[in-house]
C-alpha cells in the first residue's frame, strides 16, 4: 500500500484525531490521505493583497481582514432572514451581509478575526458586501498556512472548520509529499508540459499566484479526464478485437422497401444513420451504437429499419423501453409502420410472415393466453420483434435466435439489465447492441460517460414540424390566458395535456396530486370539456384505456404525471400546461415539451410557477425556465442543464457511465471528478481522449504503465472486468 493511501485516522497528522477522521469520512467522504490531499478548495481567498478598508472603491473585487464589531440579526418580511455583520479594521468599518443564514452568527462573535472576500457595495451610505462574498474565521496560529499568502477555502463539514482542513492538508503534504506517484506516462506530461503531480497538488492548494493555481488544476483535470479515456479505450479496444458477433449479410431490399413505404420522405439524417447501423450489422463484431436523437427526430424509424435488417439475415429483435406506456407506445407505432409491408414475401418462412409481421408485445401485465402467444413466439421465432419492458429479460423468456437488442431511453436501465437482455441468445456469438436516447446528450458528457460506444446523432427534424412556443406563466393573468388558449384549440378540434409535478420521490403522492388536479380541472376550470386522467400507480388496462381514448379524440384534456415523458405520441395535442414548473429539471421539461408539436398545427407549452424566482434561493429554477423559453434546441438545453447543475453525479454505481436504473445517475465515490469539469475543459477532454487512445493502441495491456493501472485500479475497483483491462 501507498503511504498516501493510510487511513486518516492512522496518518498522526497534529491535531487530525479519530474523532475529527470519522467526522470528515462520514461528512466528506474523505477516509484516506490521498482523499485528503484531492480534496479541492472550493475557492480561494488572497490574503497577500487584502486592503484596508479605509481604502475600498465602490464595485471592485477586494479582501479585507479586520475584527467583527457588531451582530445584529433580523427578520425580513415574513420568513427572509437578514444577518448584518460589522467588520473594522481601524480604518474604517464595513457591514457584511447574509440572507436566510442565521446560523453564521453562531460563528462570528463580536472580536472574531474575519477575511472578507466580495465586490464592495455602498448601501445607505454605508460599505456594504453581499451576494456571492467567502468569508473565514482566522486564528492566531497557523505559522502562516492561514495569513498573508493566497488561502485554500476547502468544503468543510458539521465539527471540522475549513481552517482545519487547511492546517491538515498543509500538514499531509509536508508528512507524505514524497510519496505522491505520477499516473501521466512521463511522454503526455512532457507533450502537455505539465508539472509532477505532486508539484501539482501543493500549487493547487497553497499556490504564489492564482497562474500557478489555475496551471495546477488544469494539469490535475488533464490527468483525470485522461485516466478515464484509458479505461473507456481499453474496453472498447479489447472488445472490438475479441466479441464475437452475427454477420448480418444480405441486401437491403426489404428495408429500401420499408424506407419508400413510409408516409412521409426519411431525413438525411435518418438515412445516415441507418446506414451507419447497417455496416454495423453486417460486420463480424457485435455493434455497440449510441443513437442520440432529438425528441420528435424520428428514432423508431431508424430502429425498425435495423430490426429489418437483422430480420432479412433471420435473426430476431428484442426492443426494451424503460415503461409500459412506451412499450406500448412502440408497439402500435412498428405495428402500424410495417402495416404497407403486410403480405410481403417471407424471407425465412417462420419469421416475416405474408399476412402480418410477427411482432409481439410482453409486460407485466399481459398475463395469460396472450403472455402464452408472446411467449412462444419468441421461443419459436414467429416473433420478429418483441417489444417490452424489463419483462424481456425475466426467467422463461426465450428466443430462437435474438439477433439485435435495442434498448430506449437506456439511461433508466441499470448494466445489468442491459448484460441480461443481451444474454438472451442461444448462440456464442453476441447479439447487436442498439441504445437509443431521447435526453439530448452534452458533447463533453457523452465523451465521458459512453467515449467506449460508437454515436450516431439524429440532427435533423422532418419535415413540416413547428417550434413549440413556450410561455411563462407567473401571475393570474397569464394562467387564465392559458386556460382560454386550451378552449379555443378544443373548439378546433385539437387536444391539451396538463401535467402535475412529481412533489416528492411517491407514486401515492404524485397520483394523490394529479387526482385533486382533475377533479379541480374537470369540475372547476373546464366543466364542458372532457377531461381525462392517467397516473403511475392506475392499473395497466385503465392506463390503457386513456391512452386509447385519447388516441381516438375522445378526451379533450388529459390530467398526467410525468408518467407520459416519454413515448407518448399525439399529433393532435397542440397544447401543454406544466403545473409547478419550477419543480422539473431541465431535461425532463423538455421531454414533457416534446409531447406537444408533433402534428402540423403551431403549439404552445405554459410553464405555470407560484414561486418567486427572483428570491436568491431560485435562482437555479430561475435559469432552468428561462431556458426553456429562450430555446427548443435540445442539444444546446443539454449544455445549459450542464452548466446550470453542474456534473458533480455524472458517474453510476454500475460502472464508468452506466446508471443505477432509478432515472438518475448516482454519487459514485472516486468515480466523480474531483478537478474537471465538462463545461470549462472542452479543449482538455478532446486532447486526453486522442491521448488515450494513442497510449492504448501502443499498449493495450498497459503492461509498461504499472502506476497507471494502479490508477485505475484504485479509481474503478472491482468494475475493472467491466472496463477489460486485463
Amino acid at each position: 500500500m501507498n503511504a498516501i493511501d493510510t487511513p486518516l485516522d492512522k496518518a498522526q497528522i497534529t491535531g487530525l484525531t479519530p474523532a475529527v477522521a470519522a467526522k470528515m469520512a462520514r461528512g466528506l467522504g474523505l477516509e484516506t490521505v490521498r482523499d485528503l490531499l484531492e480534496h479541492a478548495p472550493r475557492a480561494y481567498l488572497d490574503l497577500s493583497k487584502s486592503k484596508q478598508i479605509g481604502e475600498l472603491k465602490i464595485g471592485e473585487e477586494a479582501t479585507v481582514t479586520g475584527a467583527v464589531a457588531k451582530v445584529d440579526a433580523r427578520p425580513i418580511r415574513g420568513r427572509r432572514h437578514m444577518l448584518t455583520v460589522r467588520v473594522g479594521d481601524g480604518t474604517g468599518y464595513i457591514d457584511i451581509v447574509f440572507w436566510n443564514q442565521p446560523y453564521r452568527a453562531r460563528n462570528m462573535p463580536v472580536g472574531t478575526k474575519l477575511a472578507v472576500a466580495g465586490r464592495v457595495e455602498r448601501r445607505m451610505g454605508k460599505l456594504q458586501m453581499g451576494g456571492s462574498v467567502f468569508v473565514e474565521t482566522l486564528g492566531a496560529d497557523g505559522g502562516g498556512v492561514h495569513t498573508g499568502r493566497i488561502i485554500p477555502l476547502h468544503r468543510a463539514t458539521e465539527g471540522v472548520s475549513a481552517n482545519q482542513i487547511r492546517r491538515f492538508v498543509h500538514s499531509a503534504l509536508q508528512k507524505f509529499g514524497g510519496d505522491i506517484e505520477e499516473p501521466l506516462p512521463e511522454g503526455v506530461r512532457e507533450r502537455h508540459k505539465f508539472p509532477p503531480r505532486g508539484q501539482a497538488l501543493r500549487a493547487l492548494h497553497f499556490p504564489d499566484s492564482y497562474q500557478q493555481k489555475e496551471k495546477a488544476r488544469r494539469r490535475l483535470a488533464f490527468e483525470e479526464l485522461f485516466v478515464l479515456q484509458v479505461g473507456l479505450a481499453a474496453r472498447k479496444r479489447r472488445f472490438e478485437r475479441e466479441a464475437v458477433g452475427i454477420a448480418h449479410a444480405g441486401d437491403d431490399a426489404i428495408v429500401k422497401e420499408f424506407l419508400a413505404s413510409l408516409p412521409f420522405t426519411a431525413t438525411a439524417a435518418q438515412l445516415r444513420t441507418i446506414s451507419e447501423i447497417s455496416e454495423d450489422l453486417e460486420a463480424a463484431r457485435p455493434m455497440h451504437r449510441l443513437l442520440q436523437g432529438e425528441v420528435g427526430s424520428g428514432k423508431t424509424v431508424v430502429a425498425v429499419a435495423a430490426a429489418l435488417k437483422a430480420a432479412a439475415a433471420g435473426s430476431q429483435t428484442a426492443f426494451m423501453a424503460p415503461t409500459e406506456v412506451l412499450a406500448e407506445q412502440h408497439f402500435l407505432t412498428v405495428q402500424r409502420l410495417l402495416e404497407p409491408l403486410a403480405g410481403h414475401a417471407p424471407v425465412d418462412p417462420g419469421r416475416l410472415f405474408g399476412e402480418r409481421w410477427g411482432v409481439e408485445l410482453l409486460t407485466s401485465s399481459i398475463t395469460g393466453a396472450p403472455r402464452k402467444q408472446a411467449l412462444d413466439a419468441a421461443a419459436n421465432g414467429s416473433a420478429t420483434i418483441l417489444i417490452g419492458t424489463h419483462a424481456l429479460i425475466q426467467e422463461g423468456v426465450s428466443f430462437q435466435r435474438l439477433g439485435l437488442a435495442i434498448i430506449d431511453e437506456q439511461h433508466r436501465f441499470g448494466v445489468h439489465q442491459r448484460v441480461a437482455l443481451r444474454a438472451k441468445t442461444t448462440d456464442e456469438a453476441q447479439p447487436d447492441l442498439l441504445i437509443m436516447t431521447a435526453t439530448p446528450i452534452p458533447r463533453t458528457l457523452a465523451l465521458t460517460l459512453y467515449g467506449d460506444l460508437d454515436v450516431s446523432v439524429l440532427d435533423e427534424m422532418p419535415p413540416g414540424r413547428t417550434p413549440v412556443r413556450t410561455v411563462l406563466a407567473k401571475d393570474t393573468a397569464t394562467r387564465i390566458w392559458s386556460a382560454e388558449l386550451i378552449k379555443d384549440e378544443v373548439a378546433q378540434g385539437r387536444q391539451a395535456f396538463v401535467v402535475c409535478p412529481l412533489v416528492e420521490e411517491s407514486e401515492s403522492l404524485e397520483a394523490k396530486a394529479a387526482e385533486t388536479e382533475y377533479q379541480r380541472i374537470s369540475h372547476d376550470v373546464f366543466p364542458n370539456l372532457r377531461v381525462g386522467l392517467i397516473h403511475g400507480r392506475m392499473k395497466p388496462a385503465v392506463k390503457e384505456d386513456t391512452m386509447r381514448r385519447m388516441r381516438a379524440g375522445e378526451i379533450d384534456v388529459l390530467v398526467a404525471t410525468t408518467v407520459i415523458e416519454v413515448g407518448v405520441d399525439f399529433p393532435n395535442a397542440t397544447v401543454m400546461l406544466v403545473e409547478d414548473a419550477d419543480r422539473f429539471g431541465l431535461s425532463q421539461l423538455h421531454q414533457l415539451r416534446g409531447r406537444i408539436g408533433r402534428g402540423a398545427g403551431a403549439s404552445t407549452c405554459v410553464l405555470v410557477t407560484n414561486a418567486d424566482l427572483e428570491a436568491p434561493e431560485r435562482e437555479t429554477a430561475r435559469k432552468r425556465l428561462e431556458a426553456m423559453v429562450g430555446t427548443t434546441d435540445g442539444f444546446r438545453l443539454a449544455e445549459l442543464d450542464l452548466e446550470i447543475r453542474g456534473e458533480g453525479q455524472i458517474f453510476g454505481r454500475g460502472s464508468v457511465g452506466e446508471e443505477t436504473g432509478e432515472g438518475a445517475p448516482a454519487q459514485a465515490g472516486h468515480t466523480d471528478l474531483r478537478f474537471a469539469s465538462l463545461v470549462r475543459d472542452v479543449e482538455a477532454l478532446g486532447q486526453a481522449r486522442k491521448e488515450a487512445f494513442a497510449f492504448v493502441d501502443q499498449d493495450p495491456k498497459l503492461r509498461a504503465a504499472s502506476t497507471l493501472r494502479s490508477e485505475l485500479r484504485r479509481r474503478f475497483g472491482d468494475r475493472l472486468d467491466w472496463l477489460f483491462v486485463g
